[in-house]
């Protein structure tokens, strides 16, 4: 556990980054006290649990779940004075200027994938996929070697940012777009995939609430859904339609909850955007990428019973982990999400394995806990990031290709150490 000057200090970052006021809807951040009890109580119900510290677990709540708190006997501490209450304006200048530096905005992930289309055009292309409530276009980059052809060969879906906090989300799949197409020339087994796959990457699912989180307020996880009550915003990632409110452990019927699931299945247009790809391409794989945690999930995610191939997934999850470790030492540990992490229903990589058999996995990115920074990573954090998580995403790619030919297998390439080194050296030198 942290020592009190660590607890001080991520506490100040979080401060200074955070906006409290009119935009939280009058959430608040408590602290209940871990013990058997309490956990048995935060297990059975939807609140979004920002971590825990020297034996708190902290929460994000709104009013409602302070009632229900208050009900069900728990006894906690209002934390939110803790976090220092700021305008949007005095968010921290980062070092490349802005309040969000280096993280790309909406705007910014438009331009930089024209960039990699028009630097690229017979290897990537730029389409618009669907479009958000507030109207922007969803984008997804196609990269194959006959990019303007369809082909008979093992398609791949890396996607991320369902969840508008998670800016880390946004920046690994679109460096390894970049990387893909800066190295194809260059680098025989990076050629090999574009070659023998059309890989698909939606860096950007959620922009609407992705906008809100850069400009009002950074704790914003929805999309912009006006509920219709004065709360906004349904949680993406529970809106899926394989088994989609299933109960109200993995998801919520109330509108305020972090994860409100919606009124129904499919929903949101994000999700509908998701869903029209899939029905028009042939998936073998997919990773979702969110944060935090430093874990890879497998399904099921809504319940503890094992999958049909919980031993393909748990390999290529295993073998995943060992090709980060080996990158920058970091440790992501791995496991069927129900288990891992917490129950979730709705979400989309139950639905893709759920719907279509594929080998589905959210990878939740570093840091390991809030201790550690939570959903705020530092500048310097996201090409380190993008490096370790570059060969796992490779690795998937050669699975899908590999057991493309002879249709769905459970055999699992072995791990290549040597290679993924020298990729990652690669990604290096490109800063």
């Amino acid at each position: 556990m942290k020592n009190k000057f660590l607890f001080i200090w991520v506490f100040g970052i979080f401060m200074v980054i955070l906006v409290l006021g009119q935009q939280r809807q009058d959430r608040e951040i408590i602290s209940v006290v871990k013990s058997p009890h309490s956990i048995e109580i935060l297990k059975t119900h939807t609140f979004d649990l920002l971590g825990e510290i020297e034996g708190k677990i902290f929460i994000h709540v709104s009013p409602s779940e302070l009632s229900l708190l208050q009900s069900l006997g728990l006894a906690y501490k209002n934390e939110t004075d803790k976090f220092i209450k700021n305008h949007k304006q005095d968010f921290p200048v980062h070092d490349q200027g802005g309040i969000n530096g280096p993280y790309h905005t909406y705007q910014e992930v438009e331009d930089e994938l024209s960039r990699l289309e028009q630097e690229n055009p017979n290897l990537a292309r730029k389409s618009i996929v669907g479009q958000s409530l507030e109207n922007r276009n969803l984008y997804a980059l196609k990269i194959s070697d006959n990019v303007q052809s369809d082909e008979s060969e093992a398609e791949v879906l890396l996607i991320g940012c369902h969840h508008a906090r998670e800016w880390i989300s946004v920046e690994v799949p679109l460096l390894i777009a970049r990387y893909l197409l800066e190295n194809y020339s260059q680098n025989n087994y990076v050629q090999r995939l574009v070659n023998e796959s059309e890989i698909w990457i939606i860096p950007l699912l959620n922009p609407d609430g992705l906008e809100y989180s850069i400009y009002y307020y950074r704790y914003w996880r929805k999309n912009r859904r006006d509920n219709g009550d004065s709360t906004f915003g349904v949680d993406l990632n529970r809106n899926y339609d394989y088994q989609w409110g299933i109960d109200d452990i993995g998801s919520s019927s109330t509108t305020m909850s972090d994860v409100y699931r919606g009124m129904s299945p499919n929903s949101e247009p994000e999700i509908q955007a998701v869903i029209q790809l899939f029905q028009q391409r042939d998936f073998r794989a997919l990773i979702s990428y969110h944060s935090y945690s430093q874990v890879i999930l497998f399904p099921w995610g809504y319940t503890y019973e094992q999958a049909e191939d919980s031993d393909l997934l748990l390999q290529l999850s295993k073998n995943m982990s060992k090709l980060m470790k080996a990158v920058n030492g970091r440790v992501y540990s791995f496991g069927q999400a129900g288990d891992a992490l917490y129950l979730t229903n709705g979400d989309l990589t139950d639905w893709a394995y759920g719907v279509y058999g594929i080998p589905a996995f959210t990878i939740e990115l570093p840091p390991v806990d809030f201790t550690s920074g939570g959903f705020f990573n530092a500048d310097e954090d996201i090409d380190p990031i993008f490096r370790e998580n570059l060969p796992a995403a490779l690795y998937l790619i050669e699975w899908a290709v590999d057991s493309y030919t002879t249709g769905y297998t459970r055999q699992v390439p072995p791990v290549k150490h040597l290679l993924c080194r020298n990729l990652n050296k690669k990604a290096e030198d490109r800063r």
